[in-house]
């Protein structure tokens, strides 16, 4: 069985994509930036950008009957290698008890404004 699963950001509708899909038992949250969806907002740090992220992420894996602590396989795409470590803080909390396989790649984002894009895998615990 296959769920979808929004946060209401207009690009999931303009461009063809749910926030997450869950298939037996495995959660896939779609590459998500630092926007306050409820306000369409970008910070300009770093850092909250990230929190932002990771909130929606959150919520996302709530939706989908998942947290945090079900990811095993995180991705960082950020747009400046120098925004990775004060980014640590952040994920660390996040990530504490999981501790997923993790990859950081440094690329351009859709946006100009974006600095920082977190995908991740996660699996409903038993």
């Amino acid at each position: 069985m296959r769920k979808k699963f929004s946060t209401g950001s207009p690009f999931e509708e303009r461009i063809g994509f749910s926030r997450a899909v869950a298939v037996d038992g495995w959660i896939f949250v779609a590459g998500t930036t630092g926007y306050d969806y409820a306000t369409m907002t970008m910070p300009e740090d770093v850092v909250a950008q990230c929190d932002n992220t990771l909130a929606t992420i959150a919520r996302a894996l709530e939706d989908a009957g998942a947290s945090m602590d079900d990811v095993v396989r995180v991705r960082y795409i950020l747009t400046d290698p120098a925004d990775w470590p004060p980014c640590w803080p952040a994920v660390s909390a996040a990530f504490a008890n999981a501790r997923p396989a993790a990859t950081m790649i440094v690329a351009a984002l859709q946006e100009p404004e974006m600095k920082i894009e977190i995908e991740v895998t996660a699996r409903r615990s038993a």
